[in-house]
């Protein structure tokens, strides 16, 4: 399944039922009068977060959701059927936007939330409606509003408890593959990931959600690169985790980059807890290590760990130290814990 975090949407809500003209005709009643029903209400548009979705892809296939309008109305005082209702199933963490691409129509944060998009017409009355002591034979009716019409613009920000930091082949895919059940891809050549990946992972016996974020350039603020098209989606996130090529000749300016971009884009993510990694340092001796953390904790002004995706070694160390940082309220868990408690029997 391909990523999609941004698509244009059209949606109409459907139009009101037309007011019914209708007299009331039996053999042997006189002055039947007017019996022409109300038309029906148009159908609703509504978007709605529900599981299992963490892409747009089905947006890009299918851009138009009309709502039925209702049917007008009938002769015999019968109202017409109001239109069906037309619900857009999105991801939670979906933002929803005018055709401006600037104003925020809603956030879809948890999942059920439901939001009215666009508001069906009302049916018109029919002319029974119309009836009065001084009119006793309307043959009027009110045709019923119609619908509404808008684009809206639909912006996935993933919902993710950690977020993965670094330049292209920092290491931040091969953490994720060694902490989690995701399989980015992994090779031994220079690439960057170009779509986020999402992994739970574990340690002491709770669970948290980590994105990999396609690895950010110099200038990616700017425009280079992937830019910061993806960077929307750690501003959700309660810690950054800043992975650090420990092999990289230019260390300390590969740090100093990542810093400035974020920096750059916003400072809601300059200012979010953040635990600097120096990675694979498998590939490196005691007195290297050592060496090259002094000088990056020198540029950070804090602390930084030592880990090795690779090995797994430090990368225990590195999970608690993103559980320290990450609210009760959004870890929970582990599955296996939970099913323990089911299968205990039942105590009085």
């Amino acid at each position: 399944m391909k990523f999609l975090d941004l698509a244009k949407v059209y949606i109409r809500s459907g139009g009101g039922g037309g007011g019914c003209v209708s007299f009331r005709r039996e053999k042997y009643i006189e002055y039947g009068g007017p019996d022409g029903g109300d038309g029906g209400n148009g159908g609703y548009v509504w978007a709605e977060a529900v599981e299992g979705l963490n892409t747009l892809i089905d947006f890009r296939y299918q851009q138009h959701f009309f709502a039925k309008s209702g049917q007008p109305g009938m002769g015999n005082q019968r109202t017409g059927k109001s239109g069906d209702d037309i619900v857009l199933r999105v991801p939670v963490g979906t933002e929803i936007l005018d055709e401006d691409q600037e104003t925020l129509i809603a956030d879809l944060t948890e999942v059920g939330q439901r939001v009215l998009l666009a508001k069906g017409g009302n049916g018109g009355f029919g002319n029974l409606h119309f009836k009065s002591a001084t009119n006793q034979a309307p043959r009027r009716a009110n045709p019923g509003q119609p619908g509404v019409e808008r684009t809206i613009w639909l912006r996935l920000k993933l919902i993710a408890d950690v977020g993965l930091l670094g330049l292209p082949n920092a290491g931040k895919s091969t953490f994720l593959a060694a902490t989690s059940n995701a399989r980015p891809k992994i090779a031994d050549y220079p690439f960057t990931t170009l779509h986020p990946n999402l992994g739970v992972v574990g340690v002491d016996g709770v669970e948290f959600v980590v994105a990999d974020i396609p690895g950010l350039i110099e200038g990616a603020s700017e425009g280079r690169g992937l830019g910061d098209l993806f960077l929307g989606h750690v501003e959700r996130c309660a810690v950054l985790l800043h992975l650090v090529d420990g092999t990289s000749g230019t260390l300390l300016e590969d740090y100093k980059t990542i810093v400035q971009e974020i920096t750059n884009y916003a400072d809601i993510l300059a200012d979010k807890p953040r635990v600097t990694v120096l990675n694979k340092i498998d590939s490196l001796d005691a007195e290297e290590r050592e060496f090259l953390k002094e000088e990056l904790e020198a540029v950070a002004q804090g602390p930084v760990m030592l880990m090795s995706g690779a090995s797994h070694e430090g990368t225990t160390e590195v999970l608690r130290a993103l559980r320290a940082e990450i609210d009760d309220d959004r870890v929970r868990q582990k599955i296996e814990d939970t099913a323990d408690e089911e299968e205990a029997p039942w105590q009085p």
